[in-house]
């Protein structure tokens, strides 16, 4: 009986402490905490009736946004000559892929159409000087052979006329035929420098230019596919992003990333001077009519993470509505929503933390 009254004076103990700790507990969840403050001021609209955009950061650009460029060609990079954030001219090499193969053709074609070339030159020239002194010495030597038969045999023709005895008519038909033979040898002397005068045929000069032309082609094109494995920047800009290195390899693809498991980055990302940004605002399309004319259109950008607005210069508007699609640039991911861009630029202030690829709060107003 002593032992029951112990273990009932324990259940009513800890029911008493778990009594305290719910009453405990419920006056401290009763208290009102203090709200943290926001990490950034949010962005006010600074219009009476301004309209909400979202948008992005990009090189200034006459047309489109940030030139994201891909080879023609695959094959593996072996130098990076440029750093993100360098300067440089139109035609400034940007990568260079491995080019071995297709160098070695380009060579070999263009070797075969020097080859030609030289055929061809070399049947132009024709008659070889060379040749036409040998031919003209044949004909000499042929004529000379044929008059010692014709005088041969105008002696045994006249010795038979005096004296059929004196010489056989076997002898005389024999040194008949010899000076016909001889005759005929001159004759083809004759037309061996006729021909040679002539020179090449003018059939074989056409075949051979169809074939020096031909060469010339392939060699160009051979040399043009070559001058695609080195990557250049299209116009003076800065190089904004740099997504290979040495030993990787890329594709008209694109760059596997690492990082998203994605094979469709560009190479280079290549934009304008850092100074002049644009801003591409995309607006909701139950808001275009609210945009109203484009004349005398205002805006302020807001930067996340900072305080106070800048003021952006409006440009143009892209005509054409199109699915929205993440700022993330994957186009993958589309949203049952049209938006119309609309593009502002603006001066980069010295120091100011704006690149392209930022995200950005954007009030349009008048």
């Amino acid at each position: 009986m002593a032992i029951r009254l112990s273990g009932t004076r324990i259940i009513f103990v800890l029911a008493g402490i778990g009594l305290v700790g719910g009453i405990t507990s419920a006056v401290i969840s009763a208290q009102k905490q203090p709200p943290q403050p926001p990490a950034f001021e949010p962005a006010s609209n600074p219009y009476a009736d301004g309209i909400f955009a979202n948008g992005i950061i990009e090189s200034d650009q006459p047309h489109g946004s940030n030139v994201n460029i891909y080879p023609e060609v695959s094959g593996t990079v072996v130098d990076v000559p440029v750093h993100a954030g360098q300067a440089v001219k139109r035609g400034d090499e940007l990568v260079q892929l491995d080019d071995r193969v297709q160098r070695a053709t380009t060579e070999q074609l263009e070797a075969q159409a020097q080859a030609a070339k030289a055929m061809l030159e070399e049947l132009r020239a024709q008659p070889r000087p060379e040749n036409l002194v040998v031919v003209q010495a044949q004909l000499v030597a042929a004529e000379a052979s044929a008059k010692q038969a014709r005088d041969s045999y105008e002696k045994q023709q006249h010795a038979y006329d005096i004296d059929p005895h004196a010489v056989s008519r076997d002898t005389l038909d024999t040194a008949r035929n010899a000076w016909l033979v001889a005759d005929a040898n001159r004759v083809t002397a004759q037309r061996n420098l006729e021909l040679t005068r002539a020179g090449a045929w003018i059939y074989d000069i056409r075949n051979q230019q169809a074939t020096y032309d031909s060469l010339v082609k392939s060699a160009s094109a051979a040399r043009t596919l070559l001058s695609k494995y080195t990557l250049r920047a299209p116009h003076d800009g800065t190089v904004l992003s740099i997504n290979v290195a040495r030993g990787s390899y890329v594709s008209p693809q694109g760059v596997y990333d690492t990082y998203t498991q994605a094979n469709n980055d560009p190479a280079v990302v290549f934009g304008t001077s850092p100074k002049t940004l644009n801003v591409r605002c995309y607006v909701d399309e139950i808001l275009i009519p609210r945009l109203g004319a484009t004349k005398g259109l205002k805006a302020q950008m807001f930067v996340r993470g900072t305080k106070g607005s800048i003021p952006i210069e409006f440009v143009r508007v892209e005509p054409y509505v199109t699915p929205k699609i993440s700022l993330s640039d994957e186009r993958q991911e589309r949203v049952d929503l049209r938006v119309l861009p609309v593009i502002f630029r603006f001066e980069a202030a010295e120091g100011q933390p704006v690149y392209p690829g930022q995200l950005v709060d954007v009030y349009i107003g008048r």
